[in-house]
């Protein structure tokens, strides 16, 4: 939708006082912070129009607007101005040391993001490419099958696929030798992929039986909750817009613990291109309408890997934040590449 430039500036005004005090902001306020050579009554009547569009609201004790997450998301896409921030500020934070383990220096990653922005900070590690030594087929019933998965270190998983075809002991046996003969000591991924390409020649039920398994397998071996790396969750807990509301407290922590959803967000962050910004439930996986995540990707040698990103309230600085989020990522990239 678009604003005039009046009320374009006096959105802009808005939120950065918002960000600033926390406190609504009233005409009287924004006649002298806007830099408008506007009445009271001019400011008053854009301000009633910003609020019947969704971009400002008005709390029921005070005469004053705050930003809504509409008006937070025209304010990050169209009105902010993002502050220069010296590369020499995050670079010094993170592991110098050369033969630091690209454990140690995710970890340091996680930890830089929260002390320069106070909030907490998150990467989501490389997914691990795990590889299977031997799998087995075993019929429990019609159509539910155990998948027992074994990997080189002798550890043991199992996963049970319900199938379409009622196949017999024979068919697993031979499913089963076929998937041991020609990719064993691969990781899933790598079987998927030459599963396409060479399991043509079989039979459709066949083919439907080991795809099954690579899904299932793939799923057993990677464990992503442990994949997210999380530093600084307690500076949550000193932030008035979360703390003050328990459920969304509530919800918050519970999305640090189980990390799934945390996970998948930060996984569709790295299919795009630097940094993204989710605001209030937006993202539909991260749902609290208190809480914005800024993100960005990074990169191995070129190949983006995984995602990093700040988690705070929707009312952060986003023009400092989305500045140490941009150089974190690409100073990680640099980090974890080979010279």
């Amino acid at each position: 939708m678009q604003l005039d430039i009046r009320a374009q500036t006096l959105l802009k005004a808005l939120v950065e006082r918002y960000i600033a005090d926390g406190q609504p902001v009233g005409s009287r306020a924004l006649s002298k912070i806007s830099g408008l050579d506007l009445s009271p009554a001019t400011i008053r009547n854009i301000m009633s129009d910003l609020e019947e569009m969704g971009f400002v609201s008005s709390p029921h004790t005070s005469a004053g607007r705050v930003p809504t997450p509409r008006g937070y998301r025209l304010f990050v896409d169209s009105l902010l101005t993002v502050e220069s921030i010296e590369r020499s500020t995050v670079e010094v934070s993170l592991p110098a040391n050369a033969h630091a383990s690209h454990q140690k220096i995710i970890s340091g990653a996680a930890q830089v993001l929260s002390s320069l922005s106070h909030f907490a900070g998150v990467v989501l590690a490389p997914r691990r490419e795990m590889h299977f030594q031997q799998i087995e087929f075993l019929r429990l019933s019609e159509k539910r099958i155990l998948l027992v998965i074994v990997a080189p270190n002798g550890e043991v998983q199992n996963r049970l696929l319900l199938t379409e075809t009622d196949y017999t002991p024979s068919q697993l046996v031979q499913a089963s030798n076929y998937i041991n003969q020609h990719y064993a000591g691969l990781s899933f991924d790598l079987v998927r992929i030459k599963l396409k390409e060479e399991l043509k020649q079989l039979r459709d039920d066949m083919t439907r039986l080991m795809q099954a398994a690579v899904e299932a397998g793939s799923d057993a071996m990677t464990d992503d909750s442990e994949d997210v790396v999380i530093s600084g969750e307690r500076n949550l807990l000193s932030v008035s817009d979360l703390s003050s509301n328990m459920g969304s407290l509530r919800k918050l922590f519970d999305i640090f613990e189980h990390k799934t959803g945390l996970a998948a967000l930060l996984d569709i962050s790295s299919k795009a291109t630097g940094v993204q910004i989710f605001i209030g439930g937006e993202s539909q996986l991260v749902p609290i309408e208190e809480m914005s995540v800024v993100t960005a990707p990074y990169a191995v040698n070129g190949k983006i890997v995984g995602t990093l990103g700040v988690i705070g309230p929707t009312r952060m600085a986003y023009e400092r934040v989305i500045p140490i989020v941009d150089i974190t990522a690409r100073l990680l990239s640099s980090a974890l590449s080979h010279p």
